[in-house]
C-alpha cells in the first residue's frame, strides 16, 4: 500500500516534487563545492608549506641572528691583486652563513634525544656571491701642438706653452673594468639520511643522489632552475672558493621552484663557509604527528636560545590570494552554505505541509477506513525521504561536476611567506627565525599554485545525510499536520 501511494504521489504531483528535489539539491550541491574547494585549499597550502620544509619535516630548531658588533663588517667585501699585465681576469667568492646564528652540531643529538623525536639532522645554509671579471689598463698620452689651438686646458699649464710638444700634458685613454656578479644559495646536508632536510622536498630527475660514503666528497646536486640557467649537466663542474665540484644529479622540487640552487656534502659546506662542526637549521620529525605542540614546548625548555618553528607556525603566515579564498571559502562559503541549506529545509517543509493541506479528503477518508494516525504520518515521511534522496543524488551530480570543472580550469592562485617572529622561510636554504639577508629575499618570492578540488567519501557522506535531513524535516512537518486531521474533515470538504 506504501508504493502505491508513493508513485501515485510523486507522479500526481511532480512539479512539487521537483521544486522541493531542486531546493535542497542546490543546497548540498554548495556544500559539496565549498567543502571541495576548501579541501583544495588545504592542499594548496600543504604544497606551498613542503616547498619550505623538508618533506616529513615537522619542525625546525635554530638561533636568530645575533645584532652585528660596532665596526664589523656590514655586507660582503671583495680584494683584487693588482698587477702589471695590460687586461687580468680576476675571480673572487664570498661564502657567508644564512638562516640564522650557527649551532653547534651537538646540538642535533641532544635534539634528537627529546622526548617525542623521532629524527633530527643538520643542514648548513651558505650564500654564494661570485665577483669575476677583469680590469684593463689605461694607455697614457702626451698632447702636441698640433692637436689644436682650442684647447689649452689640454696641452699646457699656465702659460699656454703650445708650440713645443715636450710642454704637453699627458693623459689616460681607454682603460676600464668589467665584472659580472652572481649570488646562488648553498645547502650542507647531511648525505647519510636524507629523508630529513632541504633535498627532501625535490626528486632527482637526472643523475643519481648522494650516497652514505660521501660524506668528504666533492660533489653536488643542482637544482633544475639553476641548472637550466649555467648550463650545466650532470659531470659538469664548477668552482666555489677555489674547490672544485663534480654534479652528480638534478633535483627537482616536488612543488614551486627551488629555494637552493646548490647541495653539497654537510662536511664540504662546513669548510667552505668556514663554520667547523656547525649547523644553522636543525630539522626535526616527530614520533607523533599530533604530540608537534608537546614537542616544540620540550624542546624549548630543555635547549634554551634556541627558536622552534613548526609547519603550523608558518600557516599562519602564508598570504596572497591562496590565503583570500581561503578566508572566503572557509567563513563566507560555509555561512553561505548554512544559508542555503536551511532556505532549502524550510522551502521543503512549507511544500510539504502545503501538499498536505491539499490532501484532506484522502487523508480524512483512510483515516474513516481505519488507518491510524502512525500510518498516515510514515505515508506523509516516507514520501518526503523520497524527495529528500532524489535531491541528495541532483545535489551529488551538480556538486561533483561543479568540483570537476574547477579541477579543469585550474585557477592559480599566488602565495607568499611573510616573516614570523623575524623569521624567513624554512628550509631550502633560506634560514629560519632571524636569518637575515635570506629571510627578507623569502618575503618578495612568490609561488603560483594550481586549484582543485577534491571530492572525499566523507563529503559524499556528508550530502547523503543532509538529503535524509531535509526529508525528515519536511516529513516531520507535513505529517504532524496529516495526522491532526479528523474523518470528518473530510466529509466537509465533498462539495
Amino acid at each position: 500500500m506504501f508504493g502505491i501511494y508513493l508513485k501515485r504521489e510523486l507522479g500526481r504531483r511532480k512539479k512539487a516534487a521537483l521544486v522541493i528535489a531542486l531546493g535542497l539539491a542546490l543546497g548540498i550541491a554548495l556544500v559539496i563545492t565549498v567543502n571541495s574547494v576548501s579541501a583544495g585549499m588545504t592542499q594548496a597550502q600543504g604544497k606551498v608549506l613542503k616547498s619550505l620544509y623538508g618533506l616529513g619535516t615537522d619542525m625546525t630548531v635554530t638561533k636568530a641572528q645575533s645584532a652585528p658588533k660596532a665596526g664589523g663588517s656590514q655586507g660582503p667585501n671583495f680584494k683584487f691583486d693588482a698587477k702589471s699585465s695590460s687586461k687580468t681576469t680576476q675571480s673572487s667568492d664570498r661564502v657567508m652563513t644564512q638562516g640564522g646564528q650557527a649551532l653547534a652540531s651537538s646540538l642535533v643529538a641532544k635534539v634528537a634525544g627529546q622526548q617525542g623525536v623521532s629524527a633530527a639532522v643538520g643542514a648548513l645554509t651558505l650564500n654564494v656571491t661570485k665577483v669575476d671579471g677583469s680590469f684593463t689598463q689605461g694607455k697614457a698620452k702626451s698632447s702636441t701642438s698640433g692637436s689644436g689651438s682650442g684647447s689649452g686646458s689640454q696641452q699646457g699649464g699656465p702659460g699656454g706653452n703650445t708650440g713645443n710638444s715636450g710642454g704637453g700634458q699627458s693623459q689616460v685613454q681607454g682603460g676600464g673594468a668589467s665584472f659580472n656578479v652572481n649570488s646562488y644559495s648553498v645547502a650542507g646536508i647531511d648525505v647519510t639520511n636524507q629523508e630529513l632536510g632541504p633535498l627532501a622536498t625535490s626528486k632527482i630527475t637526472s643523475g643519481k643522489t648522494f650516497t652514505a660514503s660521501q660524506t668528504g666528497a666533492k660533489v653536488a646536486v643542482i637544482s633544475k632552475s639553476y641548472a637550466k640557467s649555467k648550463k650545466y649537466k650532470v659531470g659538469s663542474t664548477f668552482k666555489i672558493s677555489g674547490t672544485t665540484f663534480t654534479v652528480i644529479g638534478i633535483a627537482t622540487p616536488d612543488s614551486g621552484e627551488s629555494t637552493t640552487d646548490v647541495f653539497v656534502p654537510l662536511k664540504l659546506a662546513q669548510t667552505l663557509g668556514d663554520s667547523k662542526n656547525k649547523v644553522t637549521t636543525i630539522y626535526v620529525k616527530a614520533t607523533d604527528s599530533q604530540q608537534i605542540a608537546t614537542v616544540k614546548k620540550t624542546i624549548q625548555k630543555n635547549i634554551s636560545g634556541t627558536t622552534v618553528t613548526t609547519s603550523a607556525d608558518l600557516a599562519s603566515t602564508v598570504s596572497g590570494s591562496l590565503s583570500t579564498a581561503s578566508d572566503l571559502a572557509t567563513s563566507v562559503g560555509k555561512w553561505l552554505s548554512i544559508a542555503v541549506l536551511a532556505a532549502a529545509f524550510l522551502v521543503a517543509a512549507l511544500l510539504t505541509s502545503s501538499a498536505v493541506s491539499r490532501r484532506v479528503r484522502e487523508f480524512g477518508t483512510l483515516k474513516a477506513l481505519g488507518w491510524p494516525s502512525r500510518r498516515v504520518t510514515r505515508q506523509v515521511v516516507g514520501e518526503s525521504m523520497v524527495n529528500g534522496l532524489l535531491g541528495g543524488a541532483l545535489g551529488i551530480g551538480l556538486g561533483l561536476a561543479a568540483a570537476y570543472a574547477v579541477t579543469a580550469i585550474s585557477p592559480k592562485l599566488t602565495a607568499q611567506l611573510g616573516s614570523s617572529g623575524g623569521g624567513g622561510r624554512m628550509g631550502g636554504g633560506m634560514g629560519g627565525p632571524g636569518g637575515g639577508g635570506p629571510g627578507q629575499q623569502s618575503a618578495s618570492n612568490t609561488m603560483e599554485i594550481a586549484l582543485s578540488a577534491p571530492v572525499s567519501l566523507t563529503t559524499i557522506a556528508l550530502a547523503v545525510g543532509l538529503a535524509v535531513t531535509g526529508g525528515l524535516i519536511a516529513g516531520a512537518m507535513g505529517g504532524w499536520r496529516a495526522s491532526r486531521m479528523r474523518p470528518a474533515d473530510a466529509l466537509r470538504s465533498v462539495s
